[in-house]
């Protein structure tokens, strides 16, 4: 994630900045330039930007001008109604419920910034609506009010990913942390985690990288049922820590695909905002890893991921610390095997050859 400025007052803004804090400036994400700007409007319902040289005009996203649950522009000559966020949610909850609206948007939030990694890395997914086949698609479901009934699963089929709206309550995202034994459990990861699905469909299967796949992350054609059946029976393999990014990656060879990509997301968009920011590493013993971040994952090619690597070992340390001088738990609490981290080459491998 890039680190953004206002610019009328050079303020620093986040990516999810609907406004400025110091000169009080409308702002919005501009997907053409890949940037928070500063709108001023236009007439006709649509705005301008000074950081488009063309005097390009835009709307805002109906989700954003309607609901304030996005901030993202649309160049005004777009046919697309919603942005290239939004228009990937097909189905979203009852917005007469003030708790399930606030919920809606915390998960817009962290859908937002996943796809403009994906944008950053090469693979923007196409919605459904376009391309109904390959393309993709999210539903953020209620549990229904009926306790007999079956509760909403978060998971993905056919580019189809379902989001479960309880998971956006914190108390209710830790009990099932805690439930689940798990170390981490967000919105982003959740995201992230399904995506893995989609993209192992576009990407791996029938591909020529299937076998090399098979090579590393096990077989694909074991019965997904049984192998889920039995870790939740059992748990996870013992040796889990030896080879996997989690225990859950564990299960069956897509959950170690899904897991996987999912921390590769974690390690590219951590080192982007790192390098942004200027953060260099350089403790003062030598014998401590020292690293200056330096960006964009693509930007390496395919014989760029150990770099990627021996940054990513001491940002964590210096995160993790971090969080334990503000009582919090470790930003991230996985040690990386060397087989964990082969497949995370086989991950950075694919991703710059689709890109």
């Amino acid at each position: 994630m890039h680190v953004f400025h206002c610019d009328h007052c050079q303020q620093l803004v986040f990516f999810e900045s609907a406004s400025c804090v110091q000169c009080g400036r409308l702002l919005a994400y501009l997907p053409d330039l890949r940037m928070v700007g500063s709108l001023d409007e236009a007439g006709d319902g649509t705005w301008k930007s000074p950081l488009e040289p063309e005097h390009r005009t835009y709307r805002l996203c109906p989700n954003y001008a309607k609901h304030n649950v996005c901030n993202w522009a649309i160049p005004a000559g777009s046919a697309q109604e919603y942005c290239d966020s939004c228009t990937l949610t097909r189905t979203i909850p009852d917005l007469s419920n003030t708790p399930a609206k606030q919920a809606w948007y915390r998960y817009e939030i962290a859908k937002r910034r996943v796809i403009y990694s994906l944008v950053q890395l090469g693979i923007a997914p196409v919605s459904k609506s376009v391309d109904p086949e390959r393309g993709l698609a999210f539903e953020i479901l209620a549990d229904p009010a009926d306790p007999e009934a079956p509760p909403v699963l978060t998971g993905h089929a056919d580019g189809l990913i379902t989001l479960n709206l309880a998971e956006a309550d914190d108390a209710e995202r830790e009990r099932r942390r805690l439930q689940m034994h798990e170390p981490y459990r967000t919105l982003v990861g959740h995201i992230r985690h399904e995506l893995g699905h989609y993209y192992w469909d576009r990407l791996i299967a029938g591909s020529d990288r299937l076998e090399a796949f098979r090579a590393l992350f096990g077989d694909d054609r074991e019965d997904y049922a049984q192998a889920l059946q039995r870790h939740y029976d059992a748990g996870p393999a013992p040796d889990w820590q030896e080879r996997y990014v989690s225990a859950y990656a564990s299960t069956h060879a897509w959950e170690d695909w899904a897991e996987t990509w999912a921390h590769y997301l974690h390690i590219t968009d951590a080192i982007e905002t790192a390098a942004d920011s200027g953060l260099s590493i350089r403790p003062r013993r030598r014998d401590q890893p020292s690293a200056k971040i330096t960006g964009n994952a693509m930007d390496r090619g395919p014989e760029g991921f150990d770099q990627l690597m021996n940054e990513w070992f001491p940002l964590t340390f210096v995160l993790n610390n971090l969080n334990r001088g503000l009582g919090l738990p470790d930003a991230y609490p996985f040690v990386l095997s060397k087989p964990a981290v082969e497949k995370l080459r086989f991950v950075h491998e694919t991703v710059y050859h689709a890109g």
